[in-house]
């Protein structure tokens, strides 16, 4: 049987519409608060580990709240998971900030700031001083 290379990607996918929906329905720590997006998942080749990324909306105390919240969450979350897609192992999860937005906001304003153009210094009386035609 060829190992297929495509089955992480689909796994991971589906992982991270699973603990999406899961997020959104049936939550109920309320270290988890705000707004928590989740953005991508990776699962390794063998199955038996899944990185979910999240963003999480909020001060630096609520993000890392939430981030405690989600870690106590996985292990209630991974035989949900497994019975959910039909999995022999469970991977087991962690969860991850993405910090590819930031990254992206971090790039725009480094791009923004090559396209402006130098701003011009003022205009000095100081260099007629310097002229020599008087």
């Amino acid at each position: 049987m060829p190992n297929d290379g495509r089955r992480p990607d689909r796994v991971a996918e589906a992982i991270r519409e699973a603990v999406a929906m899961f997020l959104t329905e049936g939550v109920k720590d309320p270290r988890i608060s705000g707004l928590v997006t989740v953005t991508g998942a990776q699962v390794t080749r063998d199955l038996r580990h899944a990185k979910v990324f999240v963003s999480v909306l909020g001060t630096d105390s609520e993000r890392a709240a939430t981030f405690a919240g989600l870690a106590s969450l996985a292990s209630h979350l991974r035989p949900r998971i497994g019975r959910s897609l039909r999995l022999r192992l469970a991977p087991e999860i962690s969860f991850q900030p993405d910090e590819s937005i930031a990254y992206a906001a971090r790039i725009d304003t480094l791009l923004e700031g090559i396209k402006r153009p130098p701003a011009e210094p003022p205009a000095d009386d100081a260099g007629d001083e310097e002229s020599p035609s008087r």
